[in-house]
């Protein structure tokens, strides 16, 4: 149950940063922004003058082992909630794909992985949160108090509406190891439809399913993955080192895992992205080892190459060259559509890899106002990460424009921790921004935080 002393020191830092966020507006007016330890957003963005401090809101306060419940601050990592949650033998409903990732955050700024075609998006497990108002106050947001509307509000607000600095989330019971089995699609058509089968009836030839994701390696190569928990295993393999996850897909139909190594499978090679700096060979792996394979390595290492361009040197050293736009973006649409996107996407973009994870509502209704989804529908999440050969300029945004004009096609919906391009009557008509401003009005009046579109499109 609680710690006293990890509570007693959440409140002492919720005083302290409630002090600190009405000293900050009595600053000349400025937005203000977070000193924390990690970003997962991947578009630039100006420097906010004013910074609150929040990095010391990153523990795990309590694990209710008979409830399935975990108290956990804000700015904790994934990695360290899933360190402490394993203990126990338990797992949040959803855990995103990268180590770095914090749980407020993922509410935030919307989280997915292979479990949310039956849990949904991170944020749907959320009981309460503790958010800390533009005016300094901390109020408790629950789906029926009197905040309700903040709480169904957070989620794809990126910051802009409130900090939150306490979650209770949901767990549930994990066993030790995950059985895996990569079934292989030469048509997206009988791909997608034997996803939904799956997805409608939580099992595979009778078999029960926990896990479903998949990878499209080009027009007729495709894998779903799925996951089942198991109390043993034959084997289990390796690949936070010198073996490559995404590799063995295409040469395996079956493998085992650790619980733990399933849910960082993604991580040690940022999915793919590892060969963006040469560390999917071999020698680079060894030379860099173990503990440096992994997402924390990989963001520093893309802010400092935002900072001096590291990469488009390797990049001319070994004839590479030339001007290229990073396309770096998760889009979802309807089961219905998965297989327009997808083989538009490869005419007329054709980044290789791409990564897809199905989500469901967990709820009759979607309440959650920023991110309009049909609670009927399964949705398809597709993930690319990478730049591509252009002629238009690097900063020019043509082939994200592509995108979000296919996406928009399609009735899609495109999440907003990379570049944005839509223009302001589009992006405040997908993002409902009726219900923006009427919390915007109601917990921001003063407008002390950036604005969605001036955060997330003008790059603030």
């Amino acid at each position: 149950m609680m710690t006293m002393t990890a509570n007693q020191s959440y409140k002492a830092k919720k005083r302290r940063v409630m002090q600190q966020m009405r000293e900050l507006r009595e600053l000349p007016k400025t937005d203000i922004g977070l000193n924390k330890n990690t970003s997962n957003l991947f578009r630039s963005r100006a420097r906010s003058q004013k910074r609150l401090n929040v990095r010391d809101f990153n523990s795990v306060i309590s694990i209710d082992a008979k409830h399935l419940l975990a108290e956990v601050e804000g700015m904790t990592t994934f990695e360290d909630f899933v360190n402490a949650t394993l203990g126990h033998g338990l797992l949040p409903l959803v855990v995103p794909q990268l180590k770095t990732i914090t749980v407020g955050g993922a509410v935030s700024g919307l989280g997915i992985e292979s479990s949310s075609w039956k849990y949904g998006l991170v944020h749907e497990g959320v009981k309460s949160m503790e958010v800390l108002l533009p005016d300094g106050q901390v109020v408790d947001c629950t789906p029926d108090n009197r905040y309700k509307d903040l709480f169904f509000g957070l989620p794809n607000s990126y910051g802009t509406l409130g900090y939150i600095l306490k979650l209770t989330i949901k767990l549930r019971p994990a066993k030790p190891y995950v059985r895996l089995r990569h079934l292989s699609f030469d048509k997206p058509a009988a791909c997608f439809k034997e996803l939904e089968t799956i997805c409608n009836t939580g099992r595979y030839q009778g078999a029960p399913v926990d896990f479903v994701d998949g990878v499209a390696f080009g027009p007729g190569e495709l894998y779903l993955t799925l996951g089942v928990g198991s109390a043993s295993a034959p084997y289990t393999s390796d690949y936070t080192y010198m073996d490559v996850y995404y590799r063995s897909i295409s040469v395996r139909s079956e493998d085992y895992l650790t619980t733990y190594d399933y849910i960082w499978r993604w991580d040690t090679d940022w999915f793919w992205c590892s060969k963006n700096v040469y560390a999917d060979r071999r020698l680079v792996r060894r030379l860099l080892g173990r503990k440096r394979l992994g997402s924390a390595t990989y963001s520093r290492l893309m802010r400092l190459n935002d900072r001096y361009p590291l990469v488009p040197w390797l990049a001319q050293l070994l004839g590479r060259a030339g001007t290229r736009e990073a396309v770096i973006q998760d889009v979802e649409v309807t089961i219905g559509n998965a297989e327009a996107f997808l083989r538009q996407f490869q005419k007329q973009i054709d980044i290789r890899p791409v990564w897809f994870c199905p989500t469901k509502s967990t709820t009759k209704d979607w309440p959650y106002a920023l991110y309009p989804m049909d609670p009927e529908q399964l949705y398809v999440n597709f993930g690319f990460w990478d730049s591509v050969a252009t002629t238009h300029g690097a900063d020019s945004g043509y082939y994200n424009k592509k995108v979000e004009a296919l996406v928009e096609t399609l009735g899609g919906m495109k999440s907003l921790y990379s570049s944005v391009f839509y223009d302001r009557a589009t992006f405040e008509r997908k993002y409902n921004y009726p219900a923006y401003n009427k919390l915007k009005a109601a917990y921001d009046p003063s407008g002390q935080f950036k604005g969605l579109y001036e955060k997330c499109v003008a790059r603030g």
